[in-house]
């Protein structure tokens, strides 16, 4: 496991142990692995010291505005990190299974039911290009592997603050009004289905792109409505357009997936927001 300290990466640990995995381990900068400067070879030495034998890499730099800030980090972290992972789960005989973004789109509009796998990645933002560089990166040095595209997550991130729901939490803790979009347009996925499947994936022979989202198409603002009721929080939220925002060139209208081949490959149930 790379990268288990963030949001994903944490429920993928806890649902692994949960699910009787034997032996899960987690490597970052905190371990002394830093994807955004090690090579393919200390990634390989890395590997071989835990003994691994599959790879979920969740490793990311995923603010946007730090990402437009910091684009050679992003580029170092985003592309040439799981780059060197792929070289080296290759070299090693590894299964890899690499997270990437729904915000690999967003410059054109979605199709009805969203972008399919086959649709053509057309990022706007520094994030997004550098998870598509890092896409390419992986199945082109490691063709077995395979790149989960992942949406929005909300859900449980353990009292931290993390995800579209418990963020928008803390902030009305904090005595914050975030504003939220009703012309911003997601498939949100819990965070615990994200790591159920991409711990299914990772036992299995799927390679390539796939995506793997919710199967509802929601605004952020209604998303945030949602979290809210489920929380019993009676907060009235803000609510606005994306015109209205600073950052609305990086912000898509609408980066919806196509999740059929998904529903079709996984036992994982990919569930409706706060539904069933």
């Amino acid at each position: 496991m790379l990268g288990g300290t963030g949001f994903l990466g944490a429920q993928v640990l806890r649902r692994a142990a949960a699910a009787g995995w034997e032996r899960t381990v987690s490597l970052s900068r905190a371990t002394g692995l830093d994807l955004a400067s090690a090579g393919p070879r200390a990634v390989e030495v890395a590997l071989r010291a835990v003994d691994a034998d599959a790879v979920i890499l969740c490793s990311a730099m995923a603010k946007i505005d730090e990402c437009e800030r910091e684009p050679e980090r992003a580029a170092a972290t985003n592309t040439l990190g799981p780059a060197s992972v792929a070289r080296a789960c290759a070299a090693l005989g590894l299964r890899l299974v690499h997270v990437s973004t729904d915000l690999a789109f967003g410059a054109t509009p979605a199709p009805s039911g969203g972008f399919r796998e086959d649709h053509e990645p057309a990022p706007i933002s520094t994030y997004g290009r550098t998870k598509v560089a890092g896409e390419r990166e992986v199945l082109a040095s490691h063709p077995s592997a395979l790149v989960a595209r992942i949406p929005l997550l909300y859900g449980d991130s353990f009292g931290r603050g993390l995800g579209a729901s418990d963020g928008l939490l803390a902030a009305l803790a904090r005595g914050e009004t975030p504003t939220l979009f009703v012309d911003e347009w997601r498939t949100p996925l819990d965070v615990v289905d994200a790591a159920d499947a991409l711990l299914e994936l990772a036992h299995s022979a799927a390679s390539g792109l796939l995506h793997v989202a919710g199967p509802e198409r929601v605004s952020r603002a209604e998303l945030g409505r949602r979290a809210l009721a489920a929380a019993g929080v009676s907060t009235v939220l803000r609510t606005a357009s994306r015109s209205s925002a600073p950052l609305n060139n990086l912000r898509p209208a609408d980066v919806c997936l196509d999740t059929s081949l998904a529903r079709r490959l996984l036992r994982t149930r990919l569930r409706t927001p706060f539904g069933s």
